[in-house]
Order: C-alpha cells, then sequence, then structure tokens
C-alpha cells in the first residue's frame, strides 16, 4: 500500500490501494481514476497490528497540506495550499484562519469571540461555533473546500474581489528588460545598417519601485540614445492610485496626455474588483518580405521589430503616453517603405455611480528631446465622478505661466448601445510677442459593444475646435520657429475611430482618423482595414491600408492572403499564397511555407519565395524566431535578383537580479513572478511557451495581472525522473509593477521501491507510515513491507512507525546501487532495525 498526502499523483483521488501500487501509478498513471475503500476489519494475519482506525471511515485521509480550491456558497474565490489536521471520525479538517477569512470576505468583527482570535492561528473550534449555521468541509476527490456562511456574515463583493491584504509587494529585485533588433542590407554600391534597442529598467524594494525607459537606434548615418522616461512609483492603497515622481506622462482622460517631468497622483482602477483595464491599440498590417516595422509616439520610437512576410499582428505595445496616435513605418527588405496612422487615445469616460476617478500633476512640461519647445512650469487636476447609473461628470483645470484651460463635460450611459460623453475646453495662451489667444475645443467620444450583433466599436471621436484654441502641447510648440507645416496652423476638427467585428470563422476591422487645420486645405488622415476567415481549416485574410503623409503624397497597400495547414504530411505547418499591391510598390506574389518545430512548439519558421512585377522581381526570404527560457531570438535572410541581401537579427527578453540569484528571462510585463523550485532545474510550466527552471532551479513567469489572482502550474507531464513535488501550483496576487515569489517544494532524487523487513525476516507491519530524513514526502507500508518514495538520497535513512511506543518503529539505511542503465524506480531491499538491534 502506498498513500502520499502530497504527491505528484495528487490529481488523482484514491485511498488505499494494494501493493506495488506506486509502480502501477507510474506505469498507468490516468488509468487510477475511481476511488477504493475497504474496512480495514476485514485485514487479518501478520505478528503485529498497525492502528488502522484512521481508515474505518470512507472519507478518512491522511493529514498533510493538499493544494485546494476553496469555494464559499458555491462560488470560487481562490486555489491555496493549505493544512489539514483528522476530525473525530478521521475525516479531513481544514485549518482555517481569522486571517483567511476576512481575506475570503467573511465579517470577522460582527463575531466578537472569532474576532478575539489570533489572526493567523487556526480555529480552535469548529466554524460553525463561531457563525450559526457556518460550515467547512473538505471534498478531497475533487480537492475543494466547500464554506458555507449565511449571506449576513459575508461582505458584498464585487466579482473578481481579491482582497487588498493579499496584493504582494514582491520581492527586492533589480532587471532590465531588452528588445533589440537590427539589420544589414547589402546592394551594389552601398550598404545599409539599423539597430535598434528598447531598454525597460528598473528596481523593487518593498512598494517602491524605480523605472526607466530609454531606447537607442543607430543607422548608417548617426547614433541616438532617447531617455522617454525615469520615475519612481508606489501604492496608495487608501486612494487606490498611485504615486509617481520624475519623468512620466499624463494619464490623458480629460485634457491630452502629455511628458512631464514632476509629481503625478492618479487613480489606478485595476485595484478596484471589476475594473477597467489600460487600453492599447493592436497594430495590424502586412509586410511583403521580412520588414522593419517602426511605431513612432510624440516623436520617440516606442517599438521596432523584425516580422516575417505576411500579414502581422502586433499587441505589445509600452506606448509613452495613453494618447497620442502611433505613426507606423514597415520598411520592407528592398527598401520601399509605407506608412500608416493608428489612433490611440482613451475611450468615453463613464464612472460608476459613487465612484471617483481623479489625477493631479505639479511638475513641468517635458518636450521631445532636441526639439525647441517651451517647458513651463504647470498644475494640472482632473476628476471623474459617476453621479448614478445613467450619468458621469468630469472636468480639469490646467494652469501655467503661458496657459490656462478650464474642461468640463459629462458622459451618458446609452445601456447596450454603449457610452457617450462630450466635453468642451475653454483655453487662454499667450503666445510670442505678447499675442494672446482665447478658444474653445468640443469633442465627442463614443464606445459601444454590441451584445446582439458582437460588434465592438473601440472608440469614435470627434473633436472641433475654433481658431483660437491651442492645446497645452500646441501652445508650447507654437511659440517657436518650427519646420512642420503642420505648426503654422491651429487644429480644425478631427475625426477617428477603431471598429471590429467578428462573425462566424472571422473577423473584420476598421480604423482611420482624419485631422484638418485651420487656414489650409491641407489634411492628415489614415485609413486601414482588414478580414480573417476561416473555412475548414483554411485561413484567408485581406487588409488594405492608405495614409496620406507628412509631405502631401498618399501611400496605399491592398494584400491578400491565404493560409493551408499541412498537418496530415508535417506537424505544426502551414503553406502560404498572397498577393499584394501598393502605389509605389507593384504587385507582388508570394508563396511561402511556415510553422513551429520542437516538443513546446517554441521555434517558428517561415520560408518564402516572391515574384515582383517591378525590381527586383525575384526574391527569397528565410525568417525564424525561437523563445527560449533564458529570451526570445530572431533571425531572417533576404536576397532578391541583382543581388541585394539583407541579414536581420533580434533578442528580447530581461536579466532579472533577484534573492535566489541571476535569471535570464523572456521579456517581463509590467508584473511577473520569480519562481524558485529548490534547485530543480528543467521544470516546465503550464500554457508558458519556452519557459523552463534553470541551472539553479529559477524561472521567470512574465506578464502577471495586477491585484488579480495568477496561477502558476508546473507541467507534471513534463518532470525529469528525479524531480519530485508536493505542491504544483500556485497562486499569486501581485501589485502593480511587482516582482512576486512562487515557491514550488521540490525533491530531488530517486524514486524507490523498497521492500522493508523486520530483523526476524517478517515484513514491516501492513499499514506502517514511513518517512525519509531527506525527503518531504512520505508513504504507507503494503502488506509485503513494499513502500514507494520519492526524492530520496543515494544514502538515506527511513523511519518506519506503526504505533506510539517505542517497540513500534524502525530505521532502515537505504542505500541507491549504481546503475549505468537509466531506469525511473529504483528496486531495493532493507532491514529495518528496532531500537536496540
Amino acid at each position: 500500500m502506498i498513500i502520499h498526502p502530497v504527491s505528484p499523483f495528487h490529481r488523482r483521488p484514491w485511498r488505499v490501494s494494494v501493493a506495488l501500487c506506486g509502480v502501477i501509478a507510474l506505469a498507468a498513471e490516468d488509468a487510477l481514476a475511481r476511488d477504493f475503500y475497504f474496512s480495514p476489519t476485514a485485514l487479518e494475519g501478520g505478528t503485529q497490528v498497525t492502528d488502522l482506525s484512521i481508515f474505518s471511515n470512507p472519507n478518512a485521509q491522511l493529514p498533510g497540506n493538499y493544494p485546494t480550491t476553496v469555494l464559499l456558497n458555491n462560488q470560487r474565490l481562490e486555489m491555496r495550499t493549505l493544512s489539514y489536521l483528522n476530525g473525530l471520525d478521521g475525516a479531513l479538517v481544514a485549518q482555517i484562519t481569522p486571517l483567511m477569512l476576512r481575506q475570503w470576505g467573511v465579517k470577522v468583527d460582527d463575531y466578537a469571540e472569532l474576532a478575539a482570535l489570533p489572526a493567523g492561528e487556526p480555529l480552535p473550534e469548529p466554524l460553525g461555533h463561531y457563525i450559526p449555521a457556518a460550515d467547512s468541509r473538505y471534498n478531497f476527490t475533487t480537492q475543494t473546500l466547500n464554506l458555507s456562511l449565511p449571506q449576513a456574515a459575508i461582505h458584498a463583493l464585487s466579482a473578481g474581489y481579491v482582497d487588498p491584504s493579499r496584493w504582494d509587494d514582491g520581492v527586492p529585485v533589480l532587471f532590465t528588460d531588452y528588445a533589440w533588433s537590427g539589420r544589414e542590407n547589402h546592394s551594389d554600391g552601398a550598404d545599409d545598417n539599423s539597430q535598434y534597442i528598447n531598454l525597460r529598467s528598473g528596481a523593487n524594494l518593498g512598494g517602491w519601485k524605480i523605472r526607466n525607459y530609454s531606447a537607442w537606434n543607430q543607422t548608417s548615418d548617426e547614433r541616438h540614445w532617447q531617455t522617454i522616461g525615469s520615475w519612481l512609483q508606489h501604492d496608495l492603497r487608501f486612494l487606490k492610485a498611485q504615486f509617481i515622481a520624475g519623468q512620466s506622462s499624463t494619464r490623458g482622460d480629460v485634457f491630452d496626455s502629455m511628458q512631464y517631468e514632476g509629481v503625478n497622483i492618479a487613480s489606478d482602477e485595476e485595484m478596484l474588483p471589476v475594473s477597467e483595464r489600460g487600453f492599447a491599440p493592436v497594430i495590424r498590417g502586412t509586410a511583403n518580405s521580412n520588414a522593419v516595422v517602426t511605431v513612432k509616439q510624440n516623436g520617440y520610437i516606442i517599438y521596432q521589430k523584425n516580422v516575417a512576410p505576411g500579414a502581422f499582428e502586433i499587441s505589445d505595445i509600452y506606448a509613452s503616453t495613453n494618447s497620442g496616435d502611433l505613426q507606423v513605418s514597415v520598411k520592407e527588405a528592398d527598401g520601399s517603405e509605407h506608412y500608416f496612422t493608428q489612433p490611440f487615445s482613451s475611450v468615453a469616460l463613464m464612472q460608476r455611480p459613487h465612484h471617483w476617478r481623479f489625477e493631479t500633476t505639479v511638475g513641468r512640461y517635458r518636450s521631445q528631446e532636441g526639439s525647441d519647445d517651451r517647458e513651463p512650469k504647470f498644475i494640472q487636476s482632473s476628476a471623474i465622478y459617476g453621479l448614478n447609473n445613467i450619468a458621469t461628470l468630469y472636468g480639469g483645470l490646467t494652469v501655467a505661466e503661458n496657459y490656462t484651460s478650464l474642461a468640463s463635460g459629462m458622459g451618458i450611459n446609452l445601456g447596450r448601445f454603449g457610452a457617450l460623453s462630450l466635453d468642451v475646453t475653454a483655453a487662454h495662451t499667450e503666445l510670442a510677442h505678447n499675442e494672446s489667444s482665447d478658444g474653445q475645443s468640443w469633442r465627442l467620444l463614443y464606445s459601444s459593444s454590441i451584445d446582439a450583433t458582437n460588434t465592438h466599436l473601440t472608440l469614435a471621436s470627434y473633436r472641433y475646435s475654433t481658431r483660437g484654441y491651442y492645446s497645452f502641447a500646441d501652445a508650447n510648440h507654437a511659440s517657436e520657429d518650427q519646420d512642420d507645416w503642420r505648426d503654422d496652423y491651429n487644429k480644425r476638427n478631427r475625426i477617428q475611430f477603431s471598429i471590429s467585428q467578428p462573425f462566424t470563422n472571422g473577423s473584420v476591422y476598421l480604423n482611420g482618423y482624419q485631422q484638418n487645420y485651420w487656414g489650409t486645405s491641407r489634411k492628415e488622415r489614415s485609413l486601414s482595414g482588414g478580414m480573417s476567415y476561416q473555412y475548414a481549416g483554411i485561413s484567408y485574410h485581406l487588409t488594405l491600408t492608405r495614409a496620406e503623409t507628412d509631405s502631401g503624397e498618399e501611400d496605399r497597400m491592398i494584400a491578400f492572403g491565404v493560409s493551408i495547414p499541412l498537418n496530415r504530411w508535417l506537424a505544426n505547418s502551414w503553406a502560404s499564397y498572397s498577393i499584394s499591391n501598393s502605389k509605389n510598390g507593384g504587385t507582388q506574389q508570394n508563396l511561402g511555407l511556415s510553422g513551429t518545430l520542437l516538443e513546446d512548439r517554441s521555434l517558428n519558421y517561415s520560408l518564402q519565395q516572391s515574384h515582383s512585377d517591378q525590381q527586383p522581381g525575384d526574391s527569397s526570404s528565410l525568417y525564424s524566431t525561437w523563445r527560449s527560457p533564458f529570451g526570445n531570438l530572431s533571425a531572417g535572410y533576404y536576397s532578391a535578383q541583382g543581388g541585394d541581401r539583407q541579414i536581420s537579427y533580434g533578442a528580447s527578453g530581461a536579466l532579472v537580479v533577484h534573492p535566489h540569484g541571476v535569471t535570464l528571462s523572456q521579456p517581463l510585463g509590467d508584473q511577473f513572478a520569480i519562481v524558485d523550485t529548490d534547485g530543480a532545474s528543467g521544470l516546465r510550466f503550464q500554457n508558458q511557451y519556452g519557459i523552463r527552471t534553470d541551472w539553479a532551479g529559477n524561472a521567470i513567469i512574465p506578464s502577471l495581472t495586477a491585484y488579480q489572482e495568477n496561477r502558476i502550474g508546473i507541467d507534471t507531464t513534463t518532470l525529469p525522473d528525479d524531480v519530485d513535488s508536493n505542491n504544483t501550483a500556485i497562486t499569486v496576487v501581485p501589485a502593480r509593477n511587482a516582482a512576486v515569489r512562487a515557491h514550488f517544494n521540490t525533491q530531488i532524487g530517486y524514486r524507490v521501491l523498497m521492500t522493508l523487513s523486520l530483523p526476524d525476516g517478517q515484513p514491516v507491519p501492513f499499514g506502517a507510515i514511513a518517512s525519509a530524513n531527506d525527503a518531504q514526502s512520505s508513504g504507507i507500508v503494503d502488506e509485503g513491507g513494499m513502500l514507494y518514495m520519492a526524492g530520496v538520497a543515494e544514502n538515506t535513512m527511513v523511519t518506519v512507525k506503526w504505533g506510539t511506543d517505542s517497540h513500534k518503529q524502525c530505521h532502515a539505511d537505504i542505500h541507491i546501487p549504481a546503475s549505468s542503465a537509466p531506469v525511473r524506480i529504483k528496486i531495493v531491499t532493507a532491514v529495518c532495525r528496532q531500537e536496540g538491534q
């Protein structure tokens, strides 16, 4: 008989089985899905009797630590590992503490006897003793703790509520998150080389976070380093807000977002139970070859990446501000380039009834690096208040030495038709040469998700400004001599929208914007759209972009493609064909093969042959990316008729210095977990491509959600033969920008099936409980003296007990023989000697 209170097989509920169960469990774990139970009174024989009364109750199990899903009145709260002891009838009883009850939303303070108990100590009496009609029951089969409490004993919690006491500021950490890309173009008579590095570095100590966001760009003509921002940040939990000091950007809810150097306090809605997550646009387009996609915002290059031929989608943008259009360029391997603008702004301003959202900034306006813009000191404050279920009021004030503006507006909830907001901003601007200007700007915002048609209108916006209106950024910009034609004219009106419509097996999207100016007929405009569809496993896509560049020239491109799966002949692979036409690039056709390789599908590849009716004519390309445990690597090669060649390369990832060492990882995101597995290397994780623990047993799990539960699970199907774990899943709740620790108890050693006998040759009594001095697992001896244990060293001592008296226990020295042939289970025999023998 072999039973593990917490073992790698905890997913299969079982109680007491017959001999050699450990071997059967390893050989056919998936087949063990039913419970076994028999009465211990049915056992006969044996010279020594083990106390098996614990199993006289069909619900009985060994006490220990078990991963548990906690349900409160049938609603899931969280998943955590809890300790259990045996009750009077042998059934497991959860060791619940008052602190846990508070975290689960129970009104502990309403029950004096319960509130008086130590917060972290288990309840000495059943839960029903303190709260009438309350009950706690553990279902071992489903590993679920069912809490039943009167509704009056529970706080009214919103869906997804996580108690602030669980928000984890994480461990001290230093890190650099990098994205590096480069390319080398070789053609007759000219070489063109470029490199781009984006660095997001930081340090965490307690609740304080220091961040720096910088970029380096090198071309054949110049090298340039830009510091986009450096700041210090801390939670203000009593305000549900963030404190930021340094170089950063305002949120852009009421006023346009802008760069500043100073102090900012702003609401953080992700601290709320049901939050409106930060908005970032998805950029879609099509590349005809191994291309470089560059994204600029407010003059800064905030993103650059090499992409393979075909349709691309970029959803990991780290914008420098919360609004401000994104200028996107796609530079092909042959040197041609096309542009479009992705509108980027906040959605319609709505708040829940009696909820506030606010922001206050005191500092100096920060202009684009290298410009001659003025940088005055300013104060800006705004607030949004939910009046009721229908209306939201908002407004704000900006005061500077050369500028004053006042904004006010209202948002209206249109129910299933979305939300609409209308506001006006009046501004007084002191221009150069003692001139002044006054004007107003009207703005209409609309956002919607129509359930009946599943239409997502992310943003529709219209703004009209009078001739004398200047935004704060324009006011500081207009007072100096500039080269851009747009600097000579005031903005007049602007319209933008972003809409997506899913349908059966596909979706369609459309983004666009247009900006007009006073005193000129020239316009800025951009339009991009597309459609994707899948039928019988075959995917189709159509994309269209049309933009008017700074010089007034028009750039357009239309592309159509089809992708056919080849799984019948080559696993995880696709054949593709596409055709595209652009105003300056002619018509191009592409035939390609792409797919994924390796066991965890972490290696992507793309092969493509192209033909164009313009120079360079025929071309070939190869592009590949690998999501490795220590970062993401990419490389590409392009060769065209006439001798043109291009080599592209890139790497993205992070270097993290933490209390357990130094770890290389994939890109971090805002919040991440530092996994510590007691030195077990090679462990993989569920739903994480390419991530595994390094030689020191550490790994980084990136891109966690702030203030919410994040489950991290070991992929037990890929556990190394010499590693076992008592807990295979952990739930963490990181605070904003936190690096939290996720510790897994592992045992590194052999899996051993041992036969134990007493000095007189009799087997160790059936039901005896065994433990090792160097392994955290334990087991129960079967009727033949057999015992299975994991994490056993080459030389270890096993202690076996079948009663409380000293003569009802023995010790066995286990020696694992060396073997050249790898085997999953070591088979040994040993004599278990009692005291005095």
